[in-house]
This record gives C-alpha cells, sequence and structure tokens, in this order.
C-alpha cells in the first residue's frame, strides 16, 4: 500500500518541485511557486473540508439542545441529530476523507524539500527521486544530482579510510572531510540550510519565519473555534461541575479541548521547527498564510451557504402543509416568503 501511495502521489508531486527548480534555478522562489500549485489543486478538497467543519461547529449549540431534549434517548437524539445535519446539508465524514488524502500530499512536500536540503545518503537522494526527464541533461537537478554523487563517493572513500587500521590516528585526522557543494538559497540571500537561531542572518531569517508560521497557525485556528461571546469553560470549571454532580456537556468538552490544542499546538510546533531547516520553515509559512486565507473566504461563503440550506429545508417542510412563494426585491435585494392556504376546493371536486 505504502509503494502505490509513493508511486501515485508521493513521488509525482516530489518531482513538481524539481521541475520548478529547473525553470527557475532559485531554490527558495521554486518553494514559493510550489506552494501556491500545491494549494490550487488541493482548493476544491479544503474548501469542502472547511466547509463541513464550520457547519458542525456551528451546530454544536443546537446539537447541544438535542441531547438535553432526548434526556438519554440515544435512538431518539440519532434521528434528531440527524435529521439536523439533513436540514443543512452537513456531512461529518466528508472533512475526514479530506483530511486523509492531503497525508500523503503532506509527505510528498516534506520528502521533495528534504532530499533537497539534507546531506545525500545512499538512501536518499535526487536520483532515486527524479524521474528520468526530470534528470535530463543540462538541467539544474543533473547539476545537483552530480554534486550529490561526488560527495557520497568522497563520503564512501573518507569512511573506509577511516576504518582501515593500518593508518595512524594522524593519518586518520588529517584526512580531508568531504563536502557537500550545494547550498540552497532565496534570492542567494538567504541559506536555506540554516536552522533557527542567532549564529548568521539567515538562521535569524529562519527564526523569524518559524515564529511567525506559529502565530499563524494559532490565527488558523482560532478562525475554526465555535463563534458566540460565550467563553469556553476551563478543565478545571468541567471537573469542578463533574464534582458537584452536574452532568458535562460533550460540546463544551469539544471546545475546550479545541481552544486548549489551538494554543498549545503552535508553541509544539515551534519546538520542533527550531530543529528544522530554512526551506521547510519557509514552506510551512508560506503554506499557513495561504491557508489562513482559504479559510477565511471559505468560512464566510459558509455562513452564507448555511442560512439558504435552512432556508430550503423550512420552505420544503412549509410546501407540504401551505403554498410558499418567495419574492425578490430587485431593487433592494432583499426576499420575502407569502405563504397561503392551499386550495382544497380543487382536491374534493
Amino acid at each position: 500500500m505504502f509503494a502505490a501511495i509513493d508511486f501515485i502521489i508521493v513521488r509525482p508531486i516530489t518531482n513538481i518541485l524539481f521541475l520548478i527548480y529547473n525553470l527557475v534555478g532559485d531554490f527558495g522562489l521554486a518553494i514559493i511557486l510550489f506552494v501556491i500549485v500545491v494549494k490550487l489543486c488541493m482548493w476544491p478538497l479544503v474548501k469542502r473540508q472547511l466547509h463541513q467543519t464550520k457547519l458542525m461547529r456551528k451546530l454544536q449549540p443546537e446539537l447541544a439542545q438535542i441531547k438535553k431534549n432526548c434526556a438519554g434517548n440515544r435512538q431518539l437524539e440519532s434521528l434528531q441529530t440527524m435529521d439536523l445535519y439533513k436540514k443543512y446539508n452537513v456531512k461529518p465524514f466528508r472533512s475526514l476523507l479530506s483530511l486523509l488524502i492531503q497525508l500523503p500530499m503532506f509527505i510528498a512536500i516534506f520528502g521533495a524539500i528534504r532530499v533537497m536540503v539534507n546531506l545525500p545518503t545512499t538512501d536518499s537522494n535526487l536520483d532515486l527521486r527524479a524521474y528520468s526527464f526530470v534528470k535530463q541533461d543540462g538541467s539544474r537537478i543533473k547539476e545537483v544530482i552530480e554534486l550529490q554523487s561526488r560527495y557520497l563517493e568522497q563520503k564512501s572513500n573518507y569512511d573506509a579510510k577511516k576504518a582501515d587500521e593500518s593508518l595512524s590516528e594522524e593519518e586518520k585526522n588529517a584526512l580531508e572531510t568531504p563536502v557537500y557543494e550545494f547550498h540552497p538559497s532565496l534570492f542567494n540571500l538567504v541559506n536555506l540550510e540554516a536552522t533557527p537561531g542567532f549564529a548568521s542572518w539567515s538562521a535569524g531569517f529562519a527564526l523569524f519565519l518559524a515564529v511567525a508560521a506559529c502565530f499563524v497557525q494559532y490565527l488558523t485556528s482560532k478562525q475554526l473555534r465555535p463563534s458566540g461571546k460565550v467563553k469556553s469553560k476551563s478543565f478545571r470549571e468541567l471537573m469542578k461541575e463533574a464534582g458537584e454532580g452536574k452532568e458535562i456537556d460533550q460540546a463544551e468538552i469539544n471546545d475546550m479541548t479545541s481552544a486548549q490544542m489551538g494554543t498549545m499546538m503552535p508553541i509544539m510546533l515551534l519546538l520542533i521547527m527550531i530543529n528544522l531547516p530554512g526551506a521547510l520553515i519557509l514552506y510551512y509559512f508560506l503554506s499557513n498564510v495561504i491557508t489562513f486565507v482559504q479559510q477565511k473566504v471559505v468560512l464566510n461563503q459558509a455562513e452564507k451557504e448555511m442560512e439558504i440550506s435552512a432556508d430550503k429545508a423550512v420552505l420544503k417542510e412549509l410546501k407540504n402543509i401551505q403554498e410558499a412563494e418567495v419574492i425578490e426585491n430587485k431593487k433592494h435585494g432583499t426576499k420575502i416568503t407569502r405563504i397561503s392556504a392551499k386550495d382544497n376546493k380543487k382536491k374534493r371536486r
């Protein structure tokens, strides 16, 4: 299964980055264009996922009310919940499917950048990952492959001499350390191999991107939290209520978990990113910024679509017992629903 995923998804996406690098010749710029291409390709999946997520969050108060009204009757609660989902056109499992599809893409992106930035090994190098038409003679990827091959050969000779017992310690210490000559950069100004820190300009830039990426991640997660003026209860407050014998609402637990994860995840990601090369941090920062913008657009649309779905469901119910007609005022852009009783005289005849 993993071999099939690698062949169908991971390797093609990896080679997209290689092709872009062949065209532009700047690895940092290639990452920027690569992020845009990937986000455009994933837009339909992301849109559906965010749409369903927003609807589920908006329905939490109504779901809590259903649970309260059903008073432990699981069958009735399930039926009313499904009716609510049908009313607002909610499909809970659609977002899960989108996440499962996006996971191999993230693995491919991580692998594509890593194989270009990290020191090559016999098991992980461009020659093994690039298609033949991508690494053709004269291409920039071919040049990088030659540099990697030279480094691997030097590394093999170096390791063999280090293991040679006939050489003295002085002779081993005098051996020339192999050097990898490919240094990916952004506009020839920022070394994308550097990890976040204060040792150099490139390290400082990587640190800035890491902090900015985590901040945007926090804003992105905040967008998905339930809207409203009611403040999320803390874990301590929920445990106190449970100790007093009150039943804890599942919606309150989900809200509390979402709020805590939205705060903790950026911190955890920052701790991870301080050990990553600048190229991966650049990708993650750009990806978060585009995701934030996409969410803002999609979530605003979701609210409007949710209202339209609800209006259609109400009109459908009304038409079963009454005649409902929607009159649109083209001048002001408003809609009015006119309801009248059905003419039963025709049925009698």
